[in-house]
């Protein structure tokens, strides 16, 4: 089993913004997600973690590899797919993955023609092979991204906000595709979607303001908080006094009404009415503290 240990990582960037605050995490072979607001440091971490940048303190395990101090190790074990990547729009993602393949040290042609051929298959690009790369949707260029960051049979790979402008189809697709990889390797998956951490990760942890709030299975967390969220249909003009009142944890409309959602220990009366329990409302609770 792979395992990645991150200890006691801080990172403060030149205009005293505190990225990360600290962070500590034991993370094993399969899906682990990093939910977060934008801006609550998972960008930063999932570049440290991927050597592009370096921490003010702390360090990192992978396997018996220090992350910090052996890089080019590092490297050859790791799978990177950032959240903004740029493609060459004329080339057919054939050549591209192959020309990527040569760069990752691939040099033996046949087994290099029969690893891009297999990636191409197991991201469903094989058909398309031959196809310039800027006709791909959106969800053909992320399978693409996949296919090129497997290239080198990664113990760890890290996906960074990977389905934002996905659709339905194409998310399914790649909801899929993370997951039977995760089979084999440790998948840190960073996302603001609530729906990609329910849909794929046994484990997670919730980051905000650089530091980890909460952590631990899902369905755990959601099982926590059952009985404790209370929702209510108000007035526009009653928002301010509900918010001074009640730990109000999420608000959102409904039928044209602000319909608020508040945490409490016992039933709150004044018209609440108890409600479902959802990964969303575990991380509600935690962005409203």
């Amino acid at each position: 089993m792979n395992k990645l240990l991150i200890s006691n990582l801080s990172k403060t960037y030149n205009n005293e913004v505190k990225a990360l605050n600290n962070i500590n995490l034991e993370i094993t072979t399969g899906m682990f997600g990093l939910l977060g607001p934008n801006g609550a440091g998972k960008s930063t971490l999932m570049r440290i973690i991927a050597t592009l940048q370096d921490p003010d303190e702390g360090n990192i395990q992978l396997n018996n590899l220090e992350v910090l101090e052996q890089k080019r190790q590092v490297r050859k074990v790791l799978g990177y797919l950032p959240q903004q990547f740029g493609l060459f729009p004329k080339i057919s993602a054939y050549d591209l993955l192959d020309h990527f393949a040569i760069l990752k040290g691939l040099t033996h042609k046949k087994q290099r023609k029969e690893k891009v051929h297999a990636l191409l298959q197991k991201t469903n690009l094989y058909e398309v092979r031959q196809q310039r790369l800027g006709g791909f949707s959106g969800g053909m260029k992320q399978r693409f991204g996949i296919a090129q960051a497997l290239l080198n049979n990664p113990k760890l790979l890290i996906v960074d906000e990977p389905t934002a402008g996905l659709d339905p189809k194409e998310k399914n697709q790649f909801y899929y595709l993370l997951s039977e990889i995760g089979e084999q390797a440790i998948v840190l998956l960073s996302t603001h979607i609530v729906d990609d951490v329910k849909e794929l990760c046994t484990r997670m942890a919730i980051i905000n303001q650089g530091r980890v709030v909460l952590e631990g299975d899902p369905l755990v967390l959601i099982e926590q908080i059952k009985g404790q969220v209370y929702q209510k249909t108000i007035h526009k003009r009653e928002i301010t006094d509900y918010r001074s009142t009640y730990n109000v944890i999420n608000e959102q409309h409904y039928l044209g009404k602000p319909l608020i959602q508040i945490l409490s220990k016992s039933d709150p009366g004044a018209g609440f009415q108890s409600s479902n329990v959802g990964l969303e409302e575990v991380y509600f609770t935690q962005l409203s503290k």
